[in-house]
This record gives structure tokens, sequence and C-alpha cells, in this order.
């Protein structure tokens, strides 16, 4: 009995030491790079940039920021998208836009192919800006769940440096003024 148990623990052990890695699986990637900054990053963003702002005017200063437990929850709703859209960003095999499409600002922005060439060029840079976006919104999450305004608006510096900086790579390279800023 000893013999045939030591067996079947011997074979359990070289079996689960042989198997292959996980691969990722095989999803449907139908949105692009393109749609999941126009659906999910963009408008994210731009509700948490709105919702701590210090105001000066002729009024004074006024600062808006979340109060309630209700509004604290969409801040963090939003800083979850954050968070979590750059693994969709990041998958293989995504595209950076639909085929054709063409760049909104072509003075400035490269086209679609060009961006795909780069991103594929270096899959490894990408990703490394993709976390660079989940690493500062994990700052955003602690901030929202301490309830830190002041975190929060130093968080969403760290949102915009790293969006500006994927966006400076691939996007518009080539534009003089958004580099110097």
């Amino acid at each position: 009995m000893k013999i045939y148990r030591s067996l079947v623990l011997a074979s359990l052990f070289f079996s689960a030491c042989s198997k292959t890695p996980p691969t990722e699986p095989d999803l449907i990637k139908t949105a692009t790079i393109k749609d999941i900054m126009d659906s999910m990053v963009d408008p994210s963003a731009e509700f948490l940039f709105e919702s701590v702002v210090t105001i000066a005017d002729e009024h004074g200063i006024t600062e808006k920021a979340p109060q309630t437990d209700a509004e604290w929850k969409e801040v963090r709703n939003r800083a979850v998208i954050l968070l979590e859209a750059p693994n969709l960003l990041a998958m293989n095999g995504r595209k950076v836009a639909q085929p054709g499409e063409k760049p909104q600002r072509p003075e400035i922005e490269l086209g679609p192919d060009e961006i795909q060439r780069l991103v594929d060029a270096d899959r490894g840079r990408f990703i490394k800006h993709a976390r660079a976006l989940q690493d500062a919104a994990l700052v955003l999450l602690k901030a929202i769940d301490n309830r830190d305004k002041q975190a929060l608006f130093d968080g969403l510096t760290q949102v915009d440096k790293a969006c500006e900086n994927c966006h400076l790579e691939y996007w518009y390279p080539n534009d003089k003024k958004a580099a110097q800023r």
C-alpha cells in the first residue's frame, strides 16, 4: 500500500511539474485601443480631473471635491476603470484602430498604421506605459479609499503624466509643443 501511495504521489508531482504554463485565453478583441481610450479611459480620466479642482475667479476661491458617499463611490468606480483599462489595452492582438480610420488631427497625430507599427515594434515598452497608468490609478484608489482629497489631486498629476508619456511616444511624437509641457 505504501508503494502504491508513493507511486501515486510521485506521478502527481511529476505531472504538476511538467504542465506548460497557461496561455492567454482566446478572447474576442473587437474593440481597438482607440475604442477603449474613447469609451473608458478618456471619460473616466476627465470625470476624475473634474472631481477635484480649485477654481479661482472674481467670486474668490472655490474648491470642488467629492463629499458624499455616493460621490466618493462614483470617483472610485472611475479610478477602477483606469486601473483595469490598461489590461485591455495591452492584450496581445489588440489593434490600434479600425481599418481605414484616420487621425482626428493629422497635422499633429500619427496615423493608426504608423502607431500600430510603433506598438508592435516594442510591445514591452507599450505595456510599460499601460502599467504606468495602472500604477497611477492605484495611487488614486488609495487616496479615494482614505478620502484624501489632496492625495487624489496629486495622484491625478501622475495619471496625466502616464497618459502624456504614452501619447508623446505613440500618438504625437513630433508635436514639439506637447513635448515641452
